[in-house]
Protein backbone atom coordinates (compact mmCIF):
# COMPACT_ATOMS: atom_id res chain seq x y z
CA UNK A 1 0.00 0.00 0.00
CA UNK A 2 1.72 3.24 -1.36
CA UNK A 3 -0.18 6.46 -0.08
CA UNK A 4 0.26 9.58 -1.92
CA UNK A 5 -0.20 12.87 -0.45
CA UNK A 6 0.76 16.67 -0.69
CA UNK A 7 0.93 19.21 2.51
CA UNK A 8 0.02 22.31 0.28
CA UNK A 9 1.90 25.43 1.75
CA UNK A 10 3.81 28.33 0.45
CA UNK A 11 7.18 28.00 0.10
CA UNK A 12 7.76 30.36 2.76
CA UNK A 13 6.02 28.47 5.02
CA UNK A 14 9.28 27.38 7.22
CA UNK A 15 8.86 26.61 11.01
CA UNK A 16 11.08 27.78 14.11
CA UNK A 17 13.09 30.64 12.14
CA UNK A 18 12.12 33.94 12.77
CA UNK A 19 11.60 35.41 8.93
CA UNK A 20 9.41 33.00 8.16
CA UNK A 21 6.85 31.83 11.75
CA UNK A 22 4.10 34.33 11.09
CA UNK A 23 2.02 36.09 8.93
CA UNK A 24 3.13 39.02 9.47
CA UNK A 25 6.52 38.19 8.27
CA UNK A 26 4.95 35.70 5.15
CA UNK A 27 3.93 39.29 4.04
CA UNK A 28 7.31 40.06 3.20
CA UNK A 29 7.51 37.44 0.15
CA UNK A 30 6.09 36.51 -3.05
CA UNK A 31 3.43 33.66 -3.65
CA UNK A 32 4.00 31.02 -5.76
CA UNK A 33 1.35 28.36 -4.19
CA UNK A 34 -0.98 28.26 -7.28
CA UNK A 35 1.93 27.70 -10.16
CA UNK A 36 3.43 25.30 -8.10
CA UNK A 37 -0.20 23.49 -7.24
CA UNK A 38 -1.07 23.29 -10.79
CA UNK A 39 1.92 21.77 -11.84
CA UNK A 40 1.28 18.82 -9.86
CA UNK A 41 -2.59 18.57 -10.72
CA UNK A 42 -1.72 18.94 -14.59
CA UNK A 43 0.55 16.33 -13.47
CA UNK A 44 -1.58 13.90 -11.79
CA UNK A 45 -4.64 14.58 -13.97
CA UNK A 46 -2.55 13.73 -17.23
CA UNK A 47 -1.34 10.34 -15.56
CA UNK A 48 -4.58 9.56 -13.75
CA UNK A 49 -2.97 9.36 -10.05
CA UNK A 50 -5.46 10.06 -7.02
CA UNK A 51 -3.92 12.11 -4.21
CA UNK A 52 -4.79 13.20 -0.79
CA UNK A 53 -4.24 17.57 -0.09
CA UNK A 54 -3.64 18.04 3.38
CA UNK A 55 -4.47 22.18 3.02
CA UNK A 56 -3.71 24.89 5.39
CA UNK A 57 -6.78 26.95 6.31
CA UNK A 58 -4.76 30.07 5.48
CA UNK A 59 -4.14 29.03 1.84
CA UNK A 60 -8.06 28.27 1.80
CA UNK A 61 -8.88 31.60 2.83
CA UNK A 62 -6.38 33.47 0.37
CA UNK A 63 -6.86 31.13 -2.54
CA UNK A 64 -10.41 29.69 -2.58
CA UNK A 65 -10.41 29.38 -6.11
CA UNK A 66 -7.35 26.66 -5.51
CA UNK A 67 -8.89 24.76 -3.24
CA UNK A 68 -12.05 24.32 -5.30
CA UNK A 69 -9.80 23.18 -8.11
CA UNK A 70 -8.30 20.50 -6.18
CA UNK A 71 -11.78 19.71 -5.13
CA UNK A 72 -13.57 19.59 -8.61
CA UNK A 73 -10.93 17.72 -9.93
CA UNK A 74 -11.80 14.65 -7.35
CA UNK A 75 -9.06 15.18 -5.06
CA UNK A 76 -9.60 14.39 -1.13
CA UNK A 77 -8.80 17.65 0.90
CA UNK A 78 -7.67 17.27 4.20
CA UNK A 79 -6.69 19.97 6.88
CA UNK A 80 -2.70 20.44 7.69
CA UNK A 81 -3.86 23.02 10.21
CA UNK A 82 -5.05 26.95 9.64
CA UNK A 83 -1.84 28.80 10.78
CA UNK A 84 0.94 26.21 10.03
CA UNK A 85 2.38 26.55 13.77
CA UNK A 86 4.29 23.73 15.66
CA UNK A 87 1.22 22.26 17.46
CA UNK A 88 3.77 21.28 20.52
CA UNK A 89 3.91 25.02 21.26
CA UNK A 90 0.12 25.30 21.25
CA UNK A 91 -2.26 25.05 24.14
CA UNK A 92 -4.63 22.34 23.57
CA UNK A 93 -7.50 24.96 23.42
CA UNK A 94 -5.57 26.69 21.00
CA UNK A 95 -4.99 23.92 18.46
CA UNK A 96 -8.97 22.86 18.81
CA UNK A 97 -9.27 26.98 17.94
CA UNK A 98 -6.79 26.81 14.83
CA UNK A 99 -7.77 23.22 13.87
CA UNK A 100 -11.53 24.03 13.71
CA UNK A 101 -11.09 27.33 11.78
CA UNK A 102 -9.01 25.33 9.06
CA UNK A 103 -11.89 23.14 8.65
CA UNK A 104 -14.59 25.68 9.16
CA UNK A 105 -13.23 27.35 6.08
CA UNK A 106 -11.64 24.72 3.24
CA UNK A 107 -15.56 23.02 4.14
CA UNK A 108 -17.19 26.64 3.77
CA UNK A 109 -15.00 26.45 0.16
CA UNK A 110 -16.12 22.38 -0.87
CA UNK A 111 -18.59 21.68 1.21
CA UNK A 112 -18.39 18.45 2.04
CA UNK A 113 -16.67 17.31 5.23
CA UNK A 114 -13.12 17.29 6.62
CA UNK A 115 -11.98 14.03 8.05
CA UNK A 116 -8.43 13.93 7.71
CA UNK A 117 -5.40 16.29 9.00
CA UNK A 118 -1.82 16.29 9.47
CA UNK A 119 0.03 18.54 11.92
CA UNK A 120 2.51 20.80 10.71
CA UNK A 121 6.11 19.33 10.98
CA UNK A 122 4.99 16.01 12.53
CA UNK A 123 4.47 18.14 15.81
CA UNK A 124 3.35 15.59 17.71
CA UNK A 125 5.61 14.84 20.93
CA UNK A 126 5.33 12.74 24.22
CA UNK A 127 4.03 16.13 25.89
CA UNK A 128 1.42 16.74 23.43
CA UNK A 129 -0.49 13.61 23.22
CA UNK A 130 -3.47 15.15 23.77
CA UNK A 131 -3.45 16.10 20.50
CA UNK A 132 -5.55 12.89 19.11
CA UNK A 133 -7.54 13.96 21.90
CA UNK A 134 -8.72 17.15 20.37
CA UNK A 135 -8.65 16.05 16.97
CA UNK A 136 -11.60 13.31 18.18
CA UNK A 137 -13.49 16.31 19.64
CA UNK A 138 -12.87 18.57 16.46
CA UNK A 139 -14.62 15.74 14.21
CA UNK A 140 -11.45 14.23 12.81
CA UNK A 141 -11.53 10.71 11.80
CA UNK A 142 -8.17 10.24 10.18
CA UNK A 143 -4.54 11.63 11.32
CA UNK A 144 -1.32 11.50 9.57
CA UNK A 145 0.99 13.19 12.21
CA UNK A 146 2.93 10.35 13.76
CA UNK A 147 6.46 10.71 12.67
CA UNK A 148 7.99 7.40 14.28
CA UNK A 149 11.01 9.02 14.92
CA UNK A 150 13.04 11.29 16.83
CA UNK A 151 12.91 14.64 14.86
CA UNK A 152 13.45 18.84 15.03
CA UNK A 153 10.15 19.15 14.94
CA UNK A 154 8.40 15.87 16.69
CA UNK A 155 9.01 12.94 16.70
CA UNK A 156 7.06 9.65 18.34
CA UNK A 157 8.66 6.89 18.57
CA UNK A 158 7.59 5.80 21.58
CA UNK A 159 3.88 4.25 20.08
CA UNK A 160 5.73 1.87 17.83
CA UNK A 161 3.94 2.30 15.03
CA UNK A 162 5.25 2.41 11.86
CA UNK A 163 1.72 1.01 9.55
CA UNK A 164 -1.51 1.74 10.00
CA UNK A 165 -3.11 1.62 13.25
CA UNK A 166 -5.69 2.52 15.65
CA UNK A 167 -5.62 5.13 18.52
CA UNK A 168 -8.07 4.54 21.29
CA UNK A 169 -8.96 7.71 23.56
CA UNK A 170 -11.44 7.50 26.39
CA UNK A 171 -13.51 4.77 24.17
CA UNK A 172 -13.38 7.17 20.66
CA UNK A 173 -10.79 5.63 18.00
CA UNK A 174 -8.86 8.18 15.54
CA UNK A 175 -7.65 6.02 12.73
CA UNK A 176 -3.46 6.83 12.60
CA UNK A 177 -1.68 6.21 9.16
CA UNK A 178 1.84 7.65 10.55
CA UNK A 179 4.97 8.00 8.30
CA UNK A 180 7.00 5.08 7.23
CA UNK A 181 10.67 4.40 8.66
CA UNK A 182 13.73 2.77 6.98
CA UNK A 183 16.51 1.62 8.70
CA UNK A 184 19.99 2.86 7.94
CA UNK A 185 23.46 2.07 10.04
CA UNK A 186 21.07 2.06 12.60
CA UNK A 187 19.18 5.33 12.02
CA UNK A 188 15.68 5.37 10.94
CA UNK A 189 14.84 7.64 7.82
CA UNK A 190 12.10 9.10 6.24
CA UNK A 191 12.40 8.28 2.58
CA UNK A 192 8.85 9.17 1.23
CA UNK A 193 8.85 12.87 1.33
CA UNK A 194 10.80 16.17 1.97
CA UNK A 195 14.76 15.89 2.35
CA UNK A 196 15.87 12.75 2.25
CA UNK A 197 13.64 11.87 -0.62
CA UNK A 198 15.67 14.96 -2.74
CA UNK A 199 18.61 13.72 -1.10
CA UNK A 200 19.05 10.48 -1.54
CA UNK A 201 19.64 8.84 -5.17
CA UNK A 202 16.67 7.54 -6.63
CA UNK A 203 18.37 3.92 -7.08
CA UNK A 204 17.73 4.01 -3.46
CA UNK A 205 14.48 5.70 -3.42
CA UNK A 206 13.24 2.78 -5.61
CA UNK A 207 14.96 0.29 -3.97
CA UNK A 208 13.17 1.29 -0.30
CA UNK A 209 9.90 1.65 -2.14
CA UNK A 210 10.32 -1.68 -3.25
CA UNK A 211 10.72 -3.45 -0.01
CA UNK A 212 8.23 -1.22 1.81
CA UNK A 213 4.45 -2.78 2.41
CA UNK A 214 3.05 0.34 3.20
CA UNK A 215 4.26 3.65 2.34
CA UNK A 216 3.11 7.16 3.34
CA UNK A 217 4.67 10.22 1.11
CA UNK A 218 4.55 13.73 2.51
CA UNK A 219 5.64 16.30 -0.27
CA UNK A 220 5.15 20.03 -0.37
CA UNK A 221 4.48 21.96 -3.59
CA UNK A 222 8.25 23.63 -2.90
CA UNK A 223 9.70 20.27 -2.77
CA UNK A 224 9.46 20.62 -6.62
CA UNK A 225 10.15 24.29 -7.18
CA UNK A 226 13.43 24.84 -8.20
CA UNK A 227 13.11 28.48 -9.11
CA UNK A 228 11.69 29.66 -5.31
CA UNK A 229 13.85 32.01 -4.24
CA UNK A 230 15.96 31.24 -1.06
CA UNK A 231 15.43 32.01 2.75
CA UNK A 232 18.87 33.76 3.88
CA UNK A 233 18.97 33.71 7.48
CA UNK A 234 18.61 29.70 7.49
CA UNK A 235 21.65 28.08 9.57
CA UNK A 236 23.81 26.44 7.08
CA UNK A 237 22.33 22.79 7.67
CA UNK A 238 18.49 23.66 7.67
CA UNK A 239 19.47 25.45 4.02
CA UNK A 240 20.69 22.17 2.47
CA UNK A 241 17.95 20.24 3.46
CA UNK A 242 15.63 22.98 2.47
CA UNK A 243 16.96 23.34 -1.18
CA UNK A 244 18.82 20.43 -1.98
CA UNK A 245 17.86 17.89 -4.87
CA UNK A 246 14.62 20.61 -5.69
CA UNK A 247 16.09 20.44 -9.59
CA UNK A 248 15.95 16.45 -9.61
CA UNK A 249 12.63 16.18 -7.51
CA UNK A 250 10.30 16.33 -10.09
CA UNK A 251 11.89 13.89 -12.20
CA UNK A 252 11.86 11.70 -9.06
CA UNK A 253 8.32 11.64 -8.60
CA UNK A 254 7.44 10.89 -12.03
CA UNK A 255 9.66 7.82 -11.86
CA UNK A 256 8.21 6.59 -8.29
CA UNK A 257 4.74 7.09 -10.00
CA UNK A 258 5.10 5.43 -13.09
CA UNK A 259 6.83 2.23 -11.16
CA UNK A 260 4.71 1.83 -8.39
CA UNK A 261 1.23 1.81 -7.92
CA UNK A 262 -0.51 4.80 -5.88
CA UNK A 263 -3.71 5.71 -3.84
CA UNK A 264 -5.20 8.51 -1.80
CA UNK A 265 -5.93 7.90 1.66
CA UNK A 266 -9.02 7.56 1.12
CA UNK A 267 -8.55 4.75 -0.95
CA UNK A 268 -6.23 3.09 1.82
CA UNK A 269 -8.94 3.55 4.26
CA UNK A 270 -11.40 1.38 2.23
CA UNK A 271 -9.01 -0.88 1.66
CA UNK A 272 -7.53 -1.71 5.37
CA UNK A 273 -9.10 -4.08 7.83
CA UNK A 274 -9.48 -1.78 10.88
CA UNK A 275 -11.06 -5.01 12.65
CA UNK A 276 -7.58 -6.58 13.03
CA UNK A 277 -5.36 -3.25 13.14
CA UNK A 278 -3.16 -3.02 16.01
CA UNK A 279 -4.75 -0.59 19.10
CA UNK A 280 -2.97 2.06 20.93
CA UNK A 281 -4.64 2.72 24.14
CA UNK A 282 -3.73 6.38 25.08
CA UNK A 283 -4.88 8.12 28.66
CA UNK A 284 -7.23 11.17 29.38
CA UNK A 285 -5.47 14.57 28.43
CA UNK A 286 -7.34 17.73 29.63
CA UNK A 287 -4.66 20.21 29.33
Amino acid sequence: MKILTFDIEEWFHIMDNESTKTEKTWNNYPDRIIMNVERILKFLQKNEIKATFFCLGWIARKYPNLIKTIDSLGYEIGSHSDMHQLAYEQKKSEFINDLKQSIFYIEDIIGKKIRAYRAPGFSIKEENLWAFEAMIESGIEIDSSIFPSKRAHGGLKSLGINEPALIKINGEVLKEFPINMWKILGRNIAFSGGGYFRLLPYSVVRHMLSKSNYVMTYFHPRDFDAKQPIIHDLPIIRKFKSYYGIKNAFNKLRKITNEFEWMDLRKADELIRWEVARIIQLGEYSN
